[in-house]
C-alpha cells in the first residue's frame, strides 16, 4: 500500500513540477515578446533618425559644400580641384553618418539579453528539479 501512495505522491509532485515549468516557460515567452517589442521600437527609432537626418542634412551639406568650393575658388584654386575637395568632404561626412547608423543597428545591441539570461536560469532550475 505504501508503494501505491509513494507512486501517487511522486506522480503528483512530477505533475506539479511540470505545471510550474509550463508557467515558467509561458512567463519567459511573455518576457521575450516584451523585450523584442522594445527592440523593434529601437529599430524604428534608428530608421526615423536615418530619415530625419537625411532630409535635414542634405540641404545644409550642399550649401556648405558650395560655400567651401566658392571659398577655394576665391583663394585661387581651380574649379575642378575645389569641387573635388568639396566632394571628398561630403564623402567623409556620409561615411561618419553611415557608421553611426550601423552601430545603432548592431545585432549585439538588439539581442534579447535579459530573456536569454532568464532562459539559461530556467534551464538550470529544471535540471535541478529533475535530479
Amino acid at each position: 500500500m505504501s508503494t501505491k501512495t509513494d507512486l501517487h505522491t511522486i506522480s503528483h509532485l512530477l505533475g506539479d513540477a511540470l505545471s510550474q515549468f509550463a508557467k515558467l516557460f509561458q512567463n519567459e515567452i511573455d518576457l521575450a515578446k516584451a523585450e523584442l517589442g522594445e527592440k523593434v521600437q529601437q529599430i524604428g527609432g534608428a530608421v526615423g533618425l536615418f530619415a530625419a537626418g537625411a532630409i535635414l542634412v542634405i540641404p545644409a551639406i550642399v550649401m556648405a559644400l558650395l560655400a567651401l568650393s566658392a571659398a577655394l575658388i576665391s583663394a585661387g584654386w581651380s574649379q575642378p580641384v575645389s569641387y573635388l575637395i568639396s566632394a571628398i568632404v561630403a564623402a567623409v561626412l556620409a561615411a561618419i553618418l553611415f557608421a553611426v547608423g550601423m552601430n545603432r543597428l548592431d545585432a549585439r545591441n538588439l539581442a534579447p539579453r535579459e530573456t536569454l539570461r532568464q532562459l539559461e536560469k530556467d534551464k538550470d532550475t529544471v535540471k535541478g528539479m529533475v535530479r
